[in-house]
């Protein structure tokens, strides 16, 4: 994350919930690997993911690079990344370490992708694409790619799970003052900031969707795992209680016990440095 008067703000945001987080938000896809892969030209050496979270987004390189560094500012966050690491075999090549996206440790030219993981708009993007474009090596590939929430089912749950979100953020500028709140950016702007920032030869967005196997349980965990319903719950109110209840209630009643294939769309913003 950047060091922006905000920062800590949106770091805090992450903090205790890295269980319900890692358990039930998607994997990176291998679809990111592949198309990265392929606008490099080839296997990258050095690959680092910024703002890694549990990791989720980083060991889905564990076959396809030389170095894998991930870059995760909160603790507790980091700390089930380097969890997971010590349950893996032959993952030496892989190293988790506390940072910030505006200043990297991490050499001029000598990573060949950098890659964000629904992180980007956590961080100060003119400062941080300037990084990113230090340490890239020329020809090298800055990513930025984000999952749509909720995922594809039915209307009727998607919407519960919307107005259940937008609900959370209502309580929270309710109870929280603004000098005190998370502060993420637009999404939608992320391409126009690469195109803009004057690192990049060439810019583009790509879609692309992965199937993945859901129950109710964790089609439900996943609107847990979303930083406003945990910000709701750390402040000690109850205002959301009754409509989360409304809201899994819904959505057993829709899955009846099934396990489905739900379709989860990503967005991602490119650069080629």
């Amino acid at each position: 994350m950047s060091t922006g008067s905000y920062s800590q703000n949106n770091i805090d945001r992450f903090s205790g919930f890295e269980d319900d987080y890692d358990q039930h938000r998607p994997k990176a896809p291998d679809t990111v690997v592949e198309i990265l892969k392929q606008y490099l030209g080839g296997t990258p050496d050095v690959v680092a993911d910024i703002g890694c979270g549990t990791g989720l987004s980083t060991f889905v390189w564990k076959e396809h690079a030389r170095r894998i560094v991930g870059v995760e500012p909160n603790d507790d966050m980091r700390g089930k990344a380097a969890e997971h690491l010590t349950e893996l075999a032959d993952a030496g090549h892989i190293t988790f370490a506390k940072g910030y996206s505006d200043r990297l440790e991490l050499e001029s030219s000598s990573v060949d992708i950098v890659t964000c993981s629904q992180s980007f708009h956590w961080m100060e993007p003119v400062s941080t694409l300037r990084e990113f474009a230090r340490v890239l090596k020329p020809g090298g590939v800055f990513a930025a790619y984000d999952c749509d929430w909720p995922p594809t089912l039915h209307w009727t749950v998607e919407s519960a799970y919307r107005e259940l979100i937008e609900r959370s953020e209502a309580i929270i500028a309710k109870h929280v003052p603004v000098k005190d709140r998370a502060s993420k950016r637009d999404k939608e702007q992320h391409l126009n900031q690469i195109e803009n920032s004057g690192h990049f030869r060439f810019a583009k967005e790509i879609v692309f969707h992965n199937i993945e196997s859901c129950d109710a349980q964790r089609y439900v965990g996943l609107a847990v795992s979303q930083g406003g319903i945990q910000t709701v719950w750390k402040l000690g109110s109850s205002e959301l209680d009754g409509q989360l209840a409304q809201y899994r209630s819904l959505t057993e009643q829709f899955f009846a016990g099934r396990t489905l294939d739900v379709m989860f769309s990503y967005r991602m913003r490119l650069g080629v440095k």
